[in-house]
């Protein structure tokens, strides 16, 4: 992709309008993906699940990012002239640092049974893709693989493991759809030790080629921006590749959503910047410091020398608190182990009010 990302994951917007979500612009109501278009998007980001559904066919929710369901965002994409991202999890659900289960066709394989399964299983996407006149622009092989992928078979510090099957995954990329540009996501952006140890370790075992590498980077997590700053700076010369914060957000208020979600406050996960989180960041929850957090993120993001700043996607642009749409239904637990509750907990980290209004933060987007 030649332009400076401005990009949007957008996987749960099919889940949020199904369950009665609406957006508006200045009073006028749209289509979120067209307002974000029209504020300079350029790019959305979809997940993709392998099964998100239980043995009875009850989906997981948190936009249950089938095949099927994301084609249906992409094409929409793709429509409105924006390029696409595909987000492979390799599991039926989330996959983040805190877990990396496999799909549970997968579950009892070895290493060699599981190295075929991602090759297979991503040969087979990306040729559908293909078939659908759907290709991506680029596609990152696993999300947030900072401890790894497929548990426990892969999981770090089992970096043999870990590289033999992110290489699976990109040798059958580059089989099915050699254009496709190829990105490698861990999760941290402040963390200079962990990239460097990880991409040090993925380069001394002969991994594969790829693009981009891909950070997330959310300020009440992963500290100030001066830390992303000199991450980035270090590995773009260390490595020799772009980079895309292919994750961020913040809050524009701290107002609770309870009301919008009609859920119990047993079934409610919460907000995602609770008051102990807000404190960290250096930014007020407010609609002006979001649009500031933005201007400066993008500042970073340029300021990384030769060019290797290629741009960001806010994660879950439209996520509005709706009844229905939440992180987990009681099937996706059971295949997580996990404890409830599945509230939505992102909504005041949105570029949409809680009654869907546009934010000005899009303004600032727009400028940019």
């Amino acid at each position: 992709m030649k332009d400076w990302i401005k990009g949007m994951d957008l996987s749960t917007l099919l889940e949020v309008e199904e369950c009665g979500g609406r957006f508006s612009d200045g009073g006028v109501p749209g289509d979120a993906m067209e307002i974000l278009r029209r504020y300079g998007m350029n790019l959305v980001r979809l997940r993709l699940w392998n099964d998100p559904y239980d043995s009875c066919g009850a989906p997981y929710g948190a936009g249950t990012n089938d095949l099927a369901r994301t084609m249906k965002l992409a094409r929409r994409a793709k429509a409105l002239g924006a390029d696409w991202m595909l987000d492979f999890h390799y599991s039926d659900f989330w996959a983040d640092p805190g877990k990396q289960n496999p799909p549970k066709a997968w579950r009892g394989m070895d290493e060699a049974g599981l190295e075929a399964a991602v090759y297979d299983y991503t040969l087979s996407v990306m040729e559908a893709l293909r078939a659908a006149e759907l290709l991506p622009a680029m596609t990152a092989v696993g999300n947030e693989l900072t401890n790894g992928l497929l548990w426990p078979v892969g999981k770090r510090p089992n970096f043999d493991n870990i590289v033999r099957f992110v290489d699976a995954a990109i040798r059958a990329v580059r089989a099915a759809a050699p254009g496709v540009e190829i990105v490698i996501h861990l999760d941290d952006g402040g963390n200079n030790a962990l990239y460097r140890e990880w991409f040090d370790n993925y380069f001394a075992r002969g991994g594969a080629d790829f693009e981009y590498i891909g950070l997330s980077y959310y300020p009440f997590w992963h500290g100030n921006l001066d830390g992303l700053r000199r991450n980035m700076r270090d590995i773009a010369s260390r490595y020799g590749k772009d980079l895309i914060v292919v994750e961020t957000s913040t809050g524009f208020t701290m107002e609770d959503y309870a009301r919008y979600e009609a859920l119990s406050p047993a079934q409610r996960k919460g907000m995602a910047t609770k008051p102990e989180l807000a404190a960290r960041i250096d930014y007020p929850m407010t609609p002006d410091g979001q649009r500031a957090f933005l201007r400066d993120l993008a500042e970073v993001i340029r300021s990384v020398p030769g060019g290797r700043g290629r741009g960001f996607i806010y994660w879950e642009a439209a996520w509005i608190p709706v009844p229905g749409s939440g992180w987990a239904t009681d099937a996706a637990l059971a295949y997580t182990g996990e404890k409830g509750p599945g509230g939505n907990e992102w909504a005041n980290q949105a570029l949409f009010d809680y009654e869907g209004r546009a934010l000005p933060a899009l303004e600032t987007i727009r400028e940019m």
